[in-house]
């Protein structure tokens, strides 16, 4: 525990001294903090004080020129988790600073469990930080304090952000342990968001299409939309995006669950928060399991393989 401890604490100052978090963090806060301001002034008209839930459209709703927040959170935050994970191993050994650390009274699950405790608290931090200023500014424009229940709501997508981060933290040291080569093992979590990020729904859609044909029928129509839906959950950013969609907009069941109406697509009422939770744990769960799995394979592999001192 103690060697644990040590690891950490080094990695943690590491990453909060080091450039590439700080200008990573900066851009962060910046598009966050744009897209607060974004959202203001498309929602100006509802804010009544009796309008529900009127601060977490703060986080949901696009402006003129930007996305929601939410979308950046979607975006920015895989990239957060493989900045701080590509190198964690792979420079350490190609320095040869990996044995001489190994040579301490220091066990290898204390260098691998500490690697991905700091950067989990690292990411922590950082959202933590984001959503509270986000919270803040956007209390000061709309004069408009957060009920309970959405601050129950927020707490969640936070928690759920984290783990969001911790899946694409746990790849990108996957990643490090795989591929000697530090550029290596950046372009190849790289490759797998974009893969996921920009391809996989044309990829799903494609195979919806191909096993169940959407034809004139309404059955057959709804029966493509479920395949569809079906295959987009086998990626994790579309895991969190729709956990994070029901959550913070009360109306929404799920993506395939809303109204057509002749001003465009609308939400029905508003799900209790309980009721929300229960619609998205199914993604909870699975978005945790893939991140345990992910860091379970890195352990395993750093545990077995030999490492030479140079």
């Amino acid at each position: 525990m103690q060697g644990m401890i040590t690891v950490f604490w080094k990695e943690l100052a590491d990453h909060f001294t080091s450039w590439r978090f700080i200008i990573l963090f900066a851009l962060v806060l910046l598009a966050a903090v744009l897209a607060t301001r974004g959202a203001f002034e498309s929602i100006r008209g509802e804010v009544t004080g009796v309008a529900p839930f009127v601060f977490l459209r703060l986080f949901t709703v696009s402006g003129e020129m930007l996305p929601p927040f939410l979308y950046f959170i979607v975006l920015l935050v895989p990239i957060v988790g493989i900045v701080l994970g590509f190198d964690a191993i792979n420079s350490e050994r190609n320095s040869g600073t990996l044995s001489r650390l190994l040579s301490q009274p220091i066990y290898r699950d204390a260098v691998i469990n500490g690697k991905f405790l700091a950067g989990v608290v690292t990411i922590a931090i950082m959202l933590t930080t984001i959503v509270i200023l986000v919270s803040g500014i956007g209390l000061r424009m709309i004069g408009v304090p957060p009920s309970s229940e959405e601050a129950i709501r927020l707490l969640v997508f936070l928690l759920v952000s984290i783990v969001y981060g911790a899946f694409w933290l746990g790849l990108a040291i996957l990643f490090s342990i795989l591929f000697r080569r530090v550029a290596t093992s950046a372009l190849a979590s790289i490759a797998v968001w974009i893969f996921f990020f920009f391809f996989w729904s044309m990829l799903a859609s494609a195979i919806a299409n191909m096993l169940a044909p959407a034809g004139e029928m309404v059955s057959s129509q709804l029966r493509n939309v479920e395949v569809n839906l079906m295959f987009m959950l086998v990626s994790p950013i579309n895991l969190f995006q729709q956990a994070m969609v029901v959550l913070l907009i009360p109306g929404m069941r799920t993506l395939g669950q809303i109204l057509q109406s002749p001003g465009g697509l609308v939400p029905t009422s508003a799900l209790p928060l309980s009721q929300s939770l229960l619609s998205v744990w199914p993604h909870l769960v699975s978005l945790i399991a893939l991140t345990v799995v992910c860091f379970a394979i890195s352990y395993i592999k750093f545990m077995r393989e030999e490492i030479r001192s140079t």
